[in-house]
């Protein structure tokens, strides 16, 4: 699918999110396209992301974070780290923001450019439940810790949870979206840290493997 044909991705998004179980509003659906459409107004100049048709950013990024939010079912404080474009975390507070108000989501990246285009993002869209942070996730202080700490694609799994277990509250818990299993990185993860459930996830359209891993503390 060339060019930014709205009504369409609007019927492949709602479509898709029906596969994955998930009904959207007409606001949520509104704001994931004109989340889509800054995307790929912005990806021109910043080079957010490789993929370059609207359509494959559906299911490529869309759909893919959509594919998570069951996990996130009960958080109420959220980290996303290298955040990049806002993926998952954009796509959370969308969801979030009419189904769990309660929830806010700080994404975190230590590129300027793309933590400009998240804070353009959080107010075209009206995102209040979003705060977004420029800064190395290892340096980063926040007044108060995060019952859940995500990322998707972003480092080795051991890397992932030594630079941000000083945000992670007590009960909390890491949430890692990745491709194929890594079970190497899984056999690096610190000591006092354990894998405690790994799921393999499907997402309408794409064919690549997906996995959704929970880290929690080894007790």
């Amino acid at each position: 699918m060339q060019g930014f044909d709205r009504q369409a991705l609007a019927q492949q998004v709602n479509l898709g999110a029906a596969d994955l179980g998930l009904e959207l509003s007409d606001t949520q659906l509104g704001r994931l396209l004109d989340y889509l459409a800054l995307l790929d107004k912005w990806n021109g100049v910043y080079n957010l992301t490789a993929i370059r048709d609207p359509g494959q950013m559906v299911t490529h990024h869309l759909l893919d974070s959509l594919a998570v939010v069951p996990a996130f079912a009960h958080a109420r404080r959220v980290l996303d780290v290298g955040a990049g474009g806002g993926l998952p975390g954009i796509i959370l507070a969308i969801w979030a923001a009419e189904v769990q108000p309660e929830m806010r989501i700080a994404l975190v990246d230590t590129v300027h450019k793309k933590t400009a285009f998240l804070t353009q993002v959080k107010a075209e869209l009206g995102l209040a439940n979003v705060t977004v942070y420029t800064a190395r996730v290892e340096q980063l202080q926040v007044p108060e810790k995060f019952d859940i700490i995500t990322s998707r694609a972003f480092a080795d799994l051991g890397d992932f949870v030594a630079w941000s277990s000083h945000l992670l509250a007590t009960d909390g818990r890491f949430i890692a979206m990745k491709g194929v299993l890594p079970n190497d990185e899984v056999a690096r993860l610190p000591n006092g840290w354990k894998l405690s459930r790994a799921e393999p996830l499907t997402i309408p359209g794409l064919e690549a493997q997906r996995h959704l891993l929970f880290i929690e503390r080894d007790a």
